[in-house]
């Protein structure tokens, strides 16, 4: 199937602000475009991934969320891409895509960019295939990402602050060295290799209605698209972008990939400057709408998986979760029981720390004040009884006497509480202030 890009656009929302494009970056995916257009990858090429995938990959399992079937009135259930080999769906694109070359681009070995997932997926994929592999990661990139990567066996070089300086550097060393350069998204292997994931959904959980899909590249949600659409028409597939790294409308909008200016999101594995050609071609023949979710969203969905969920997710992994969470079911239409694909678990240790303790502030589980006291004897005792009768738990103390506008014979205390919820906090600020404090709220 051949497709001619339109300036037309799918349906999408996104009432996030995004800044100017900047001029992108050098097409990957010129090779495979003729006169104007774009083959399609279709069955077959899907079938075969699936059939080549089988025997290595994880056929990861599909579990049912209370909360959210709750939350959203759907069944809704999590495909767990976090429990695939290296923590990510990326080695599905990545195993394909190297397992196709040929035997000469072999022994040259392959090369790639990223964050962290698919520069797992490609050492992990390349190394069970005897090929030897280098990646370009950003120099900020996760630490356990980048342990990981040198231990799935690829030669690891930090270059770039972002995904796309890495990717130029990536393509510079291919030029230099004949590997072959194994793009993270744009390429029609990694499509299809991709695409088994909807297609195994498809027999997990036959009567699904929609899909909702992290997005950055476009590779994931061009592939589930990919597998759905000619065997499952009926069942909606949803795109979800980090608000702050939403590539994807402004695309749209103007009908062919276009390059954000900048990006700033704690979701690193979708904060993708700009979409590929090739899932983008796939995007405007299927269809899909496009969402955006914010951080405060990425991180109550963290957290929600890890304490209902009892799974480990990673902020991308989650941004399924977050749309269900944070975007009303009408503007969402949902169509029938629901899955959230959840398609990475590999987050650093210390921003989970960091995530965990901002989705309890912002779900109403923790309340840090500042209150100003006299500097007698007793003071900070009654202050504390006060906050102990509302039920609240006390987590820090912090008693200053040097802060600025503060009387000779007053101290400011800050204090950091455990609340159990949003009206248990109010009932914790009304208390204080029957009691005749003085509170201000830290953010």
């Amino acid at each position: 199937m051949w497709v001619q890009l339109p300036r037309l656009v799918p349906i999408l929302r996104s009432g996030s602000h995004l800044p100017p494009a900047r001029p992108a970056l050098p097409g990957f995916a010129a090779t495979v475009w003729q006169h104007g257009r774009m083959e399609l990858i279709g069955f077959d090429r899907i079938s075969a991934a699936q059939k080549m995938l089988a025997p290595v990959i994880r056929r990861t399992p599909v579990i049912a969320s209370r909360v959210l079937s709750e939350r959203t009135g759907a069944d809704v259930r999590l495909k767990c891409e976090n429990l695939q080999r290296t923590g990510s769906f990326k080695p599905r694109g990545a195993y394909f895509r190297i397992a196709n070359l040929a035997p000469a681009e072999r022994t040259h070995g392959v090369v790639a960019a990223s964050a962290g997932n698919h520069a797992q997926g490609v050492a992990w994929a390349a190394t069970t295939l005897g090929i030897v592999s280098t990646v370009f990661m950003p120099v900020g990139a996760p630490l356990p990402k980048l342990v990981a990567t040198r231990a799935y066996g690829a030669t690891v070089h930090q270059v770039g602050e972002t995904v796309d300086e890495a990717l130029l550097a990536a393509q510079e060393f291919a030029e230099r060295s004949g590997a072959t350069l194994i793009h993270p998204f744009d390429h029609p292997d990694i499509v299809a290799g991709q695409a088994s994931v909807g297609s195994e959904l498809l027999e997990q959980f036959p009567d699904v209605g929609t899909v909702l899909v992290p997005t950055g590249g476009g590779g994931l949600l061009a592939g589930i698209a990919a597998a759905l659409h000619p065997v499952a028409p009926q069942v909606r597939v949803i795109g979800v972008q980090a608000a702050l790294a939403a590539a994807w409308p402004d695309s749209l909008r103007s009908g062919e990939p276009v390059a954000l200016q900048r990006m700033s999101t704690i979701a690193d594995g979708i904060a993708v400057g700009r979409p590929g050609e090739v899932p983008f071609a796939h995007v405007i023949a299927h269809q899909p709408t496009i969402v955006t979710v914010g951080e405060d969203a990425l991180s109550a969905a963290v957290l929600l998986c890890l304490e209902r969920a009892k799974l480990v997710v990673e902020p991308a992994g989650a941004a399924a979760v977050a749309a269900l969470l944070s975007l009303p079911a009408d503007e969402l239409r949902l169509r029938g029981p629901v899955c959230a694909i959840i398609s990475g678990g590999n987050v650093d240790p210390i921003l989970l720390t960091r995530i965990i303790g901002h989705g309890l502030s912002t779900g109403g589980r923790y309340l840090a004040v500042r209150i100003t006291i006299s500097d007698r004897p007793g003071s900070l005792s009654r202050l504390l009884d006060a906050v102990a009768g509302t039920g609240a738990n006390v987590l820090d103390v912090v008693h200053a006497r040097t802060p600025a506008g503060l009387a000779i014979d007053e101290v400011e205390v800050q204090l950091t509480l455990e609340t159990r919820g949003p009206a248990h906090r109010d009932d914790v600020l009304d208390a204080l202030d029957r009691a005749e404090y003085a509170v201000r709220v830290q953010d």
